[in-house]
């Protein structure tokens, strides 16, 4: 049998790594599967690595090093390894990543099949995997581009150029080895050595696939890293985009016999001059990355090179990236970097200021906020004061409340205050609550030079991290649907969302509090971070596991509820496919077939500010309905309730808490787990009893507590932590010991 594969491994300064790669690879299949080979490259490597290649070489067959004798870079190993591979088909592998299980023999399987075809693929694009230092795992950040798209069966770049948002490496890219060598290109030398080989394969292949399985795991954020290093090697990109336009000017050049391809469409070549664009500023933004003396010079080249290969018909994206593009273009660095610092628009802009976007308006009207708050940051950091907000800016809630009352009893010293959004919210703090609004210069001194923030949802993007402060995100819920990067495979839900940003949030966290273990499991892949897990549990519900007999009864007058009715609190989650308040419940049906006995408290996600509408019900012989939606804290109403009645939200895991019965009332569950995606089967592992139409569910709260078993087994698995001490354990590892 001819062999199929080469995989080819460049090889310095991995000794830690290498064994995992090669193992990952050699061990996959038994020894006996001879239609692969690797080639390993020793690029001079200055520690074992060298050592450790002949030791397998030895032992498996299958592995041929090359020692080379001058360090040549990835780029130079990878072409020094082309003339020796044998196959058919050739990966590029890196040797500090690795491959799953079955992942070379699942590649072999497909390679023989493709061979067989009419039109054997040119690229066969695979799944991956990024893995984290502290072992964190995310999902190809793009399978929502690729999956379900024409290139699972096999398309051109033409049909499919959504491909141009994903990763242009070529380590998920498995090449035949006959169109690449046709191509007439090579990697670049340095760094973003590989985008002259991906581009210019992507653009020219006559069938390029997708398979849709994770074929690699890939290391981000390692010591060492290219996209983590300081170094003038950065400005070597330039280098590769030449290579890559070059190579489709000679595409298009209908003289030229000595290579195959394709001319290439104008639409591609914008797009490919968009995305380089969007790389070369994304490198020279990252902190860190351009070195603060070359930062100039580099700055010219990307000006360069919108002289060298902007399309004739190029048109400038809108919005502020469009500003920031024309800025670059015109070489204008000091406007640029004003730009992004302040949000101002440049005065050399301001005369066709009817023309930008409403974004950059806006950064007009917010510069001198912006600038202020710089000021505030060149300000020394107060140890002593802790910021905490809640739910986009609400008002007093959830976990940063209980720990705001905590660290008042263990951390004397630290000052909390509260940011929210204007006046009317603030009149709603308990009393004695220091707070700050929104945009006032108090609240921009507080974001710039407080040590702490505590917050359940992300402070704004545009406050900057300080080094030295410390960042407590407790989140607000467990999680039965997809959160955070798990929404990349659920388009639906996840409209809207910029996964950049959201990454970027997550960089800011060191801690993340966790209600449970399943959350803990789940966070950690759906906000992949450096954070520390904090399990403590949930400190909003350190009060319900300790309420008082007395405190439940003084819930209950305060909503006046009469003695000896059954309180049921209606708590439905917001839809994001459906937009508003959408009752999928009759509640005043629901109030006759319950009786007088009952009173319904009826509260709608706080997204919905419409509010679930007319709730009167005909009649005394009907349980009474009491819209409780504007109530401030959810506990109060937990407390008073005798059952709770939801369908998806976090809150039965809360409730759960008190060990009273749930009903989940799920009629549209199929469509709810297809589109926002859950983490478990709500039906096989539910709190309590649980029914998909009206009459169902009167007759479980008509039957009191009809699944003390199943509450039982929820509880076990998700109540572990809420022994009432949440808060303590938060502030004791967050804060200093006083």
């Amino acid at each position: 049998m001819s062999l199929l594969l080469s995989i080819v491994l460049p090889v310095h300064g991995v000794e830690r790594y290498l064994p995992r790669c090669l193992d990952s690879i050699l061990g996959d299949t038994p020894a006996a599967e001879t239609r692969f080979e690797v080639i390993a490259v020793d690029d001079l490597s200055p520690d074992g690595s060298g050592a450790i290649l002949d030791a397998y070489a030895a032992r498996d067959p299958r592995l041929r090093v090359l020692h080379l004798t001058e360090n040549q870079g990835l780029g130079g190993a990878r072409t020094a390894a082309l003339p020796q591979a044998r196959g058919e088909y050739v990966w590029f592998v890196d040797s500090d990543d690795w491959v799953p299980e079955q992942t070379v023999g699942t590649l072999l399987d497909e390679l023989e099949r493709e061979r067989r075809r009419e039109t054997p693929v040119d690229v066969l694009i695979t799944g991956f995997t990024h893995v984290y230092p502290d072992g964190g795992t995310e999902p190809n950040p793009w399978r929502h581009v690729l999956t379900d798209s024409p290139l699972v069966e096999g398309c051109t770049l033409a049909e499919h150029p959504a491909l141009f948002q994903t990763v242009m490496s070529v380590w998920n890219k498995v090449f035949r080895r006959e169109f690449l060598d046709g191509l007439g290109v090579a990697f670049g030398r340095g760094y973003y050595e590989d985008i002259s080989v991906t581009y210019p394969a992507l653009l020219a292949a006559g069938r390029l696939r997708y398979l849709d399985r994770p074929c690699y795991f890939y290391r981000r954020g390692r010591d060492g890293a290219i996209t983590a290093t300081a170094s003038p090697k950065h400005a070597d990109v330039f280098a590769q985009y030449d290579a890559i336009f070059t190579f489709m000017d000679r595409s298009g050049d209908g003289d030229r016999q000595d290579r195959p391809g394709r001319p290439v469409p104008d639409a591609l070549r914008t797009l490919v001059f968009d995305r380089t664009v969007r790389q070369a500023l994304n490198v020279y933004d990252t902190p860190g990355l351009v070195p603060a003396d070359l930062r100039r010079d580099f700055f010219r080249k990307i000006a360069r090179h919108f002289d060298r290969h902007r399309p004739a018909d190029y048109r400038f994206p809108g919005g502020v990236r469009g500003v920031q593009y024309r800025l670059a273009a015109r070489g204008a660095r000091i406007a640029y970097a004003e730009l992004r610092r302040t949000g101002r628009l440049p005065r050399e802009l301001k005369r066709g200021a009817r023309a930008v976007a409403p974004a950059v308006k806006k950064g007009m009207r917010s510069g001198a906020r912006f600038t202020a708050y710089n000021a505030f940051r060149r300000l020394p950091l107060d140890e002593n004061l802790a910021v905490y907000a809640a739910y986009w800016h609400r008002g007093y809630a959830c976990s940063p409340a209980a720990i705001y009352e905590k660290a008042k009893e263990l951390a004397p010293r630290i000052r909390g205050v509260w940011v929210v959004e204007n006046r009317a919210q603030a009149a709603t703090l308990p009393p004695g609550v220091p707070y700050v609004i929104v945009n006032t210069p108090a609240y921009l001194k507080a974001m710039a030079t407080a040590k702490y923030f505590v917050n359940n949802v992300n402070f704004p993007r545009t406050m900057s991290k300080r080094p030295g402060t410390v960042h407590v995100q407790t989140q607000h819920g467990t999680p039965l649907k997809a959160m955070g990067m798990d929404l990349r495979d659920h388009p639906a839900a996840a409209e809207g969302m910029d996964f950049e940003q959201l990454q970027a949030a997550v960089d800011r966290w060191d801690f993340l509090v966790s209600p449970n273990p399943h959350t803990s499991r789940h966070f950690a892949r759906a906000f992949p971070g450096r954070y520390e897990m904090l399990d403590t549990g949930y400190p909003r519900n350190d009060r319900l596991a300790n309420a008082t007999s007395d405190e439940v009864r003084e819930m209950r007058e305060r909503l006046g509820l009469r003695p000896g009715t059954r309180a049921v609190l209606y708590a439905p989650t917001h839809r994001g496919s459906k937009g508003g308040y959408v009752p999928l419940l009759d509640v005043a049906t629901l109030a006759r077939q319950l009786g007088p006995d009952f009173t319904l408290l009826v509260r709608t996600h706080y997204f919905h500010t419409d509010g679930p509408g007319d709730l009167a019900a005909a009649g005394t012989e009907s349980a009474r309905i009491v819209d409780v939606s504007t109530h401030p804290t959810v506990e109060d109403l937990y407390l008073a309730a005798d059952v709770l009645v939801t369908d998806y939200s976090s809150m039965m895991f809360d409730y759960a808490v008190l060990d009273r019965p749930v009903v989940i009332f799920a009629p549209d569950w199929e469509e709810y787990q297809r589109e926002r995606g859950v983490y478990f089967d709500l039906f096989e592992e539910p709190p309590g009893a649980v029914t998909v139409d009206p009459d169902g569910l009167a007759r479980a709260l008509l039957a009191g507590d009809p699944e003390p078993a199943a509450r039982s087994r929820f509880r076990a698995k998700f109540c572990v932590w809420d022994d009432g001490g949440a808060a303590e354990r938060v502030v004791r590892r967050v804060f200093p010991a006083t």
